[in-house]
């Protein structure tokens, strides 16, 4: 049996890794991954194949092999012919992918924010109407000043173990993988966001995510997780007072504006 060379083992070790990456790894972090950090994955595993076969020089005399063959061999005239038709090709489509004018898609009738339900609920449980349910640590603000800074920690705790890869360091929409994302996470520094709506509004997009919006949401595109599944209600109402200590906005209440 025919020993596989090694640079066929490292070609299919490079091809594996970016189909992991481009197909498979966004499904398990439940968020696709921007194609910049693909590329830098992808340079890291190819300076890795190299540091690897050239520590020996009979090594890299053995990786080079296949190449020199398909080069000179005579009885590879057959694999030259197909390479000599197959990179050009190649170049062509990936070029042409890169060049071509794309068709302007039609408009998306989603609403970026849709009328959330009469109740406020976590799971299964109902915590009160969407218009009446108010933050339990809200009042911590003043009557405990002390505590309502825990609660402010605990909120950074969670959005920088959880949310700032899409939001962003800076809690401006401009995470790792926004890029990547339609729509755009939102931007918190944006001064039509917070002000324009209550803490029970966050905490029904914070908990439900893209699968809670309702019909008139749809088609959603957002990669939001459905948080309920991975956070207290203490852990959303936290992040939610974060937000706002973050950026110096201040929530909407019941009545005001529009």
């Amino acid at each position: 049996m025919k020993k596989t060379s090694l640079f066929t083992i490292c070609l299919t070790i490079f091809i594996v890794s970016w189909i992991f990456l481009r197909f498979v790894m966004g499904g398990i972090i439940s968020a696709p991954i921007p194609n910049s950090v693909i590329a830098m994955y992808m340079g890291l595993i190819l300076i890795a194949i190299l540091v690897h076969v050239s520590v020996e020089d009979s090594r890299f005399t053995e990786f080079l092999r296949p190449v020199h063959e398909t080069l000179v061999d005579d009885s590879k005239r057959t694999r030259r012919l197909v390479l000599v038709i197959l990179i050009p090709l190649l170049m062509c489509g990936f070029s042409y992918t890169h060049i071509a004018q794309k068709t302007s898609p039609l408009g998306d009738p989603r609403q970026a924010h849709p009328k959330p339900p009469l109740e406020l609920t976590y799971k299964d449980i109902v915590i009160d109407t969407m218009q009446d349910a108010q933050n339990p640590y809200r009042h911590y603000e003043k009557d405990d000043p002390e505590l309502f800074k825990e609660h402010v920690d605990n909120g950074r705790r969670v959005y920088y173990q959880n949310c700032f890869y899409c939001h962003g360091d800076h809690l401006d929409g401009k995470g790792h993988f926004a890029t990547a994302l339609n729509p755009l996470p939102a931007n918190f520094q944006d001064p039509g966001i917070i002000p324009n709506y209550q803490e029970s509004f966050f905490f029904w997009r914070i908990s439900k995510g893209g699968p809670g919006l309702p019909p008139a949401g749809t088609p959603w595109n957002t990669a939001m997780p459905i948080w309920e599944d991975f956070l207290t209600q203490e852990e959303i109402w936290d992040v939610i007072i974060f937000l706002s200590e973050y950026t110096g906005y201040t929530y909407r209440t019941f009545g005001e504006g529009h």
